[in-house]
């Protein structure tokens, strides 16, 4: 076969992805950019400027919410891997065969329905009617019916549930790659399991811990149906904000901006991630 017919094989192969890329990330991401410089000064007359980002700078209420989306991702972030490590690590390194089949297919289960019903379910649960007030009040815990929805732990709770299995799941391949005659070596130098687990198993762990972090971080910037449906209208998210622009009030200038900030916003994020864990995108990605 020739160079020449390798290289066509190599660009054909390369074309859906670079179409995907081009048509569906690249030209969507510059139409908004090119929106968000413009600004309306008439019915029909448009100029280009920063004046749409300047606004944001000037209302207390949109960096505040910006910064409020920004923090409660983080600590969203912080939270899934507290509790996804060690379901991870279970999986990978304490248990075999049809039981680790089982215990990752357990973590898919919810992740089969959509987002809208996992939601509901949880408004099911938490509403001033739903199955734990009632079962407070049955135990005598409380006299009267508590209303748990509407408030920043419930907001918490569903960005956890809904975006946990994308911890899991880079932590279980990343762990399952670890020797375990490197830990066994560990306990025999006389290494304690906190040690051995800071020493070797959360190094090599590594690159899963900042892939998963990356997908949590972003799916908790970007959701918009968890803190909309759990934390109520004024949920103060900053997807919020931007739908708002966009549907209810038509300005899409404004909008525009805001949707380019976020992507600033997580951009720097992960930057800044990737530089403090040490750690190369390439790498990371890897483990998606």
């Amino acid at each position: 076969m020739s160079s020449d017919t390798s290289r066509l094989g190599f660009y054909l192969l390369l074309a859906p992805i670079f179409l995907w890329l081009v048509v569906l990330i690249i030209l969507p991401h510059v139409g908004l950019f090119i929106v968000s410089i413009t600004e309306k000064i008439g019915p029909r007359e448009y100029t280009v400027g920063l004046g749409n980002y300047a606004k944001f700078f000037e209302e207390p209420l949109f960096w505040h919410t910006f910064a409020r989306t920004a923090i409660m991702s983080i600590v969203a972030t912080v939270l899934t891997l507290l509790l996804g490590f060690p379901i991870a690590y279970y999986i990978a390194k304490l248990t075999k065969g049809r039981t680790k089949a089982t215990l990752f297919l357990m973590c898919m289960i919810p992740f089969w329905v959509s987002e809208l019903v996992r939601t509901f379910g949880w408004m099911i649960l938490l509403r001033e009617t739903g199955v734990i007030s009632n079962g407070l009040q049955a135990l005598g815990v409380v006299s009267g019916p508590v209303e748990l929805l509407y408030n920043d732990a419930a907001i918490m709770v569903g960005l956890v549930y809904t975006s946990i299995l994308f911890m899991v799941v880079p932590l279980v391949t990343t762990l399952d790659s670890l020797d375990d005659s490197l830990i066994e070596a560990g306990y025999d130098l006389g290494g304690s399991t906190q040690s051995i687990m800071c020493e070797v198993v959360i190094p090599h762990a590594m690159p899963g811990i900042v892939s998963g972090c990356i997908v949590v971080f972003m799916l908790s910037l970007g959701n918009y149906l968890t803190p909309v449906l759990l934390g109520g209208k004024d949920s103060l998210w900053f997807t919020g904000m931007i739908y708002s622009q966009f549907i209810t009030r038509f300005n899409w200038e404004l909008g525009s901006a805001f949707g380019f900030l976020l992507l600033i916003l997580s951009s720097l994020v992960v930057y800044l991630g990737l530089r403090i864990s040490g750690q190369s995108l390439s790498a990371t990605m890897g483990r998606i």
